[in-house]
C-alpha cells in the first residue's frame, strides 16, 4: 500500500505521507458541499442534490483510498487553496483509514438516498458525515485517526513505524503497554 500515496516532497526514508493543510482544506470543501445538498434535502426535499453529492463523493473517497488525496477532485482543489503554504506532513495510513470510514458511510448514503429512503436514517448517516468533516475541518480533530489509534493500541489493527506522525502528535502510541 506505500506505492499507493504519492508524496511530493519527504525526507529519505519517511512513511507515506499527506499535507495535514490539504487534508483539512478537502474536509472543508466536502462538509460545505454536503451541507449546500444537505439543506436542499432537509429543508426544500429536493433531493436530486443529495443524490448527486453522495455519489459523487462516494467516488471522491474511493480515489482518495485507493490513489491518494493527491488525484481526488476535491483534492486537487484543495491543493490549489493551500499553495505556498509550508506542509506539515502527517502519515498517510491513519487518514487512509478515515477515508475509508468516509467511503463506507458515502457508498450506504448513496445507496439509501438513491433508493428512495427518505427520514431519520438518511438524515442521521449525513449529519454524522457533516460532524465528522467539521471536526477535521474546523478542529483539526479526525476521529477516523483515532478510531485507528486504539485499534492499534488494542492489537486488533496492524503498526506500521510511520503510525505516529500525525498533527499535535494525536497517534502516538506510547501509552501501550
Amino acid at each position: 500500500m506505500n506505492g499507493l500515496f504519492i508524496r511530493e516532497s519527504r525526507p529519505l526514508g519517511m512513511p507515506p505521507t499527506v499535507d495535514e493543510h490539504e487534508v483539512r482544506a478537502a474536509a472543508g470543501l466536502t462538509m460545505v458541499i454536503g451541507a449546500a445538498a444537505f439543506v436542499f434535502a432537509f429543508f426544500e426535499r429536493q433531493f436530486v442534490p443529495l443524490q448527486i453529492v453522495t455519489a459523487l463523493f462516494a467516488l471522491e473517497f474511493l480515489i482518495r483510498v485507493t490513489l491518494g488525496l493527491r488525484y481526488s477532485p476535491v483534492g486537487i482543489v484543495a491543493r490549489t487553496l493551500t499553495v505556498g503554504r509550508p506542509p506539515e506532513w502527517v502519515s498517510a495510513r491513519p487518514k487512509r483509514f478515515a477515508w475509508t470510514l468516509g467511503l463506507a458511510m458515502t457508498v450506504s448514503m448513496a445507496v439509501v438516498i438513491n433508493s428512495g429512503v427518505r427520514g431519520v436514517l438518511p438524515v442521521t448517516v449525513c449529519l454524522v458525515c457533516l460532524t465528522l468533516m467539521w471536526l477535521e475541518s474546523v478542529l483539526g480533530l479526525c476521529v477516523g485517526c483515532e478510531i485507528a489509534r486504539v485499534l492499534i493500541l488494542r492489537g486488533w489493527m496492524r503498526d506500521d513505524p510511520g503510525f505516529g506522525i500525525c498533527a499535535g502528535g494525536r497517534c502516538d502510541l506510547s501509552e501501550r503497554g
